[in-house]
């Protein structure tokens, strides 16, 4: 067990900077770099996205933050774990792969699934009732339904060698906790 980890936080939301976690991808002589770029108005935005084309769906800025940060992040053996991959983690997961065979880096990426319940709901939107009005889900034009997982996903993807983990929703703290109880 390492006696000491060192997690730096590049992107707070979707639109953050990206030159601080360039900084710290760089100076910060990190461990793991989280880029933290997920609400319930981008994962809805995204989802909203991924139906208009099934390739899509993860953060809009993803490409640009990884074409940014890949070199520096292997150059200084940093884990990089974000959410920027909110409707759509698989296919963030294939772009970043697809940066990374362009640029003649071999990583190995990780995609966390399973928070997306937008189909469950769907399927059973005629008998689960708005806690609020009484209200059947069904009267309600649903686009996007998550739930917010924890550190599971990204330990098996840590334990797995991952330089690059791509979620969904999952719960905030878990993006430093699970580096943290690995």
């Amino acid at each position: 067990m390492k006696e000491k980890i060192r997690i730096g936080c590049g992107a707070g939301f979707s639109g953050d900077r990206m030159e601080p976690a360039l900084i710290l991808a760089e100076k910060g002589e990190l461990d793991y770099l989280v880029l933290e770029c997920l609400a319930e108005r981008t994962i809805a935005l995204a989802q909203k996205r991924k139906m208009q084309d099934s390739r899509k769906g993860y953060d809009p800025l993803l490409e640009r933050r990884i074409e940014l940060l890949l070199p520096s992040l292997v150059k200084n053996n940093i884990t990089l774990i974000t959410n920027m991959g909110a409707a759509n983690p698989v296919g963030a997961a294939r772009e970043v792969l697809a940066i990374a065979r362009s640029k003649g880096i071999k990583i190995k990426i990780a995609a966390v699934t399973g928070d997306d319940v937008l189909e469950d709901i769907q399927q059973r939107s005629a008998e689960i009732k708005d806690i609020d009005n009484g209200k059947l889900l069904s009267e309600y034009d649903i686009i996007s339904a998550n739930a917010y997982i924890g550190v599971e996903g990204i330990l098996q993807a840590l334990q797995a060698n991952a330089t690059i983990i791509i979620t969904g929703r999952v719960a905030d703290p878990s993006l430093f906790l699970a580096p943290m109880i690995h």
